[in-house]
């Protein structure tokens, strides 16, 4: 059969080796598949398959350095792994049946009890078999932690099928961004990063749930799915009718032929491996000075992000010699690693170094404060009618008071021409048109508050290119939130009293619980703040996924969804905002104001601020492409979002109120929670509309810089 592409050359710098142990996992494997029933008479496969598929290679390239009984249970992970991917495939995508497929994963969790001694049910099929001697086998050697997150990324490997499903169901491709998302759970990378600890170290609890070890795991997936989706198009979309796959989604996305998706497809796994790199040899040290890990736990982290290495350059190599993939013609040699031997020309050695320097460079190469503007504004998609708070003018009063009693007018940041030209009453009256008068000043004061911040940081910290300064004030913004009544530091600054005073009054009336989950939102807005400094200090435009990424936190959009839940009461389980279609939901609202927010405010960063962090400069630096250009795909990606939005309303929150068996009270509140997100929705665009924060007529009489002890002013004209 002819391949729809010529696979295209992969960066793959590190050289794949071959644990010794390769012939007992093969052959222990193919004994305990036949006595899990996954062999003969299993009707999915037999032990010729088995062979064919060869997840003994798969193991032997991917973990080299562990010992033969470690090898054999980890490929006895893979064969059971890649046996439910089949089984789910042949029973319920082709039939296709969501109630018993869904049955199916309801009984799996059962299997993996975080307590080792605690009873399993009786398995029912070789899935269930499997992984219940698999449990049993791996547990006892790893932590609790370890456990939970293993068992989490698990669940989220056998229930993200259900979206795959419904997917395929409904005849929908996904958007770039759900499929990026998405494809983590669904692929089975971050699970295979739970098993890279069991056969090199277990990463400490105290960084595991780390932005540096969080990233190391996402661009590892990343890299891992994309990489498998370039090889097994052919397989999955023309032969078994599937449409998760990354290749598919651009071609789509783009309109563009499919050897041209495939390129794209491979251009983001190189620049997800760069990021890897590059958070590998940046962050991750950073993170174990700052969590004081002891030398032991510097080699356990160190060890583990070796490991995840080996997968990358072992699954490589596996890929170009499995039967189940597409594999003619690809290349057994990378280019990017340097030739030597007879022939060898030292023009070709350079021009792959080039080559591969350019790639990694174009991100530390924009050039700032280029005149672009004014914005250019396209016509949105806002399906949602705007509604305003009667109390904004009232509101507009209580913040300007606000500001100047907290002092965050007076530190050469803001004045109140700027605080006037902000209008943040306005927006929290779009956001929350129902709100009480007091409400509203609290939403308002929010908002200004982390504008504020994030106006701060950049034009303080990064005027002095102080990240040590940041991140301690970061620390003490912490601080500044007390859970369970312990005392908290004496604010010295406008930021510091800001942050006190809103904290004692929205947490007055919340539990401790909702207390912590409040104060983790504001962490993550402020630790998010330090992450760009970071990148402005080191001039480096962001990674696309991780700009994506990290722009729904540097928005505080943690801060956002927290206090819109707890505006629901107790009705809604906790657990229903931790599934699938609600964080669907959720992040498809908050990608759209993020680049709605990105495309307004284009001229006032790049222009006048030198900024990096903008969607449409991410979009430019990756593709080389113009402003048109790069806005035509933000604006694109936004309707998407804005389009699953809808979908997840129309199709997937139905369904879920009737698996978890929702209460009439229990649907009236998380309604009313889609209609917060809509007015959200609304809202946010209409302050953008009509603000002059970003209006090219206001940015061209401003001082855009920092000048300690100086509040900006107008500037003069010139003459």
């Amino acid at each position: 059969m002819t391949q729809p592409f010529e696979l295209p050359h992969f960066y793959m710098p590190y050289p794949a080796r071959l644990n010794p142990h390769l012939d007992d996992a093969r052959s222990h494997s193919t004994a305990w598949a036949r006595e899990m029933g996954m062999l003969e008479g299993s009707g999915i496969w037999d032990q010729a398959d088995l062979e064919a598929h060869d997840y003994g290679l798969l193991c032997a390239y991917t973990h080299p350095d562990c010992d033969g009984p470690a090898l054999s249970l980890i490929t006895d992970w893979y064969v059971w792994v890649f046996f439910f991917d089949d089984h789910f495939l042949d029973m319920f995508k082709r039939t296709p049946d969501r109630v018993a497929g869904k049955a199916h994963l309801d009984r799996l969790p059962l299997f993996m009890p975080l307590d080792p001694g605690a009873p399993v049910p009786e398995p029912e099929n070789p899935v269930e078999a499997g992984l219940a001697d698999l449990w049993a086998r791996t547990v006892p050697a790893m932590s609790a932690d370890w456990r939970r997150r293993f068992a989490v990324a698990t669940e989220h490997l056998l229930n993200e099928s259900m979206w795959e499903l419904s997917n395929i169901n409904e005849g929908r491709i996904a958007n770039p961004v759900e499929y990026i998302e998405m494809r983590r759970k669904v692929g089975g990378a971050p699970w295979s990063a739970g098993l890279v600890e069991y056969a090199t170290a277990e990463v400490p609890a105290s960084v595991a749930e780390s932005r540096p070890l969080r990233v190391l795991m996402e661009t590892f997936s990343d890299a891992v799915h994309l990489r498998n989706d370039l090889f097994s198009y052919q397989r999955e979309v023309e032969e078994e009718g599937e449409n998760s796959n990354g290749v598919l989604v651009l071609e789509r996305f783009f309109g563009c032929a499919t050897q041209e998706a495939a390129e794209t497809v491979n251009d983001v796994l190189t620049s997800r491996l760069h990021q890897f790199e590059h958070t590998a040899l940046t962050e991750v040290p950073a993170v174990a000075l700052e969590k004081g890990l002891r030398p032991d736990e510097v080699a356990a982290v160190a060890a583990y992000t070796k490991g995840l290495q080996d997968w990358q350059s072992g699954g490589h190599e596996w890929h170009l010699r499995s039967s189940r993939y597409m594999n003619q013609g690809a290349r057994s040699e990378t280019p990017w690693r340097v030739p030597s031997g007879p022939g060898t020309s030292a023009a070709d050695v350079r021009a792959l170094l080039a080559s591969a320097g350019a790639e990694r460079l174009r991100a530390y190469t924009h050039v700032p404060y280029q005149k672009v503007g004014p914005s250019l504004l396209p016509d949105f998609h806002m399906p949602f009618p705007l509604e305003l708070s009667p109390h904004v003018d009232a509101s507009r009063r209580n913040l300007l008071t606000w500001c100047h009693t907290m002092g965050i007018l007076g530190e050469g940041v803001w004045d109140e021409d700027k605080l006037a030209a902000y209008d943040l009453a306005l927006c929290s009256a779009g956001l929350d048109p129902d709100a009480t008068p007091e409400a509203l000043d609290l939403s308002a004061q929010w908002l200004a508050w982390g504008t504020y911040g994030d106006d701060y940081y950049p034009l303080v910290y990064g005027h002095r290119r102080d990240l040590a300064a940041a991140r301690l004030t970061t620390a003490r913004l912490s601080q500044c939130m007390s859970v369970a009544g312990e005392p908290g530091i004496v604010p010295v600054n406008a930021m510091e009293r800001g942050l006190v005073d809103l904290w004692t009054r929205t947490t007055a009336p919340m539990s401790a619980e909702q207390r912590q989950t409040l104060k983790a939102a504001v962490d993550v807005m402020t630790e998010s703040w330090v992450w760009e400094l970071s990148n402005q200090l080191q001039h480096r435009v962001p990674d696309p996924v991780d700009y994506l990424e990290m722009r729904r936190a540097t928005f505080g959009s943690d801060l956002t969804l927290s206090m819109c839940r707890m505006g629901q009461g107790p009705a809604v389980p906790p657990e229903v905002y931790r599934t699938g279609p609600v964080r669907s939901l959720e992040n498809a609202a908050i990608d759209y104001a993020c680049l709605l927010n990105d495309v307004f405010s284009y001229q006032k960063e790049i222009e006048y601020e030198g900024e990096i962090h903008n969607a449409i400069l991410v979009v430019q630096n990756f593709f080389g492409v113009d402003y048109p250009a790069a806005l035509a795909v933000v604006h694109d990606l936004m309707t998407q979002r804005m389009q699953q939005f809808e979908h997840v309303i129309a199709h997937e929150l139905p369904v879920l109120y009737d698996d978890f068996q929702l209460s009439e009270e229990a649907r009236a509140a998380m309604d009313h929670y889609v209609l917060d997100l809509q007015n959200w929705l609304a809202g946010i665009l209409n302050w953008h509309r009509e603000v002059d924060r970003y209006k090219a007529e206001w940015l061209a009489g401003r001082a855009h810089g920092f000048v300690p002890g100086q509040t900006p002013g107008r500037l003069q004209p010139a003459g």
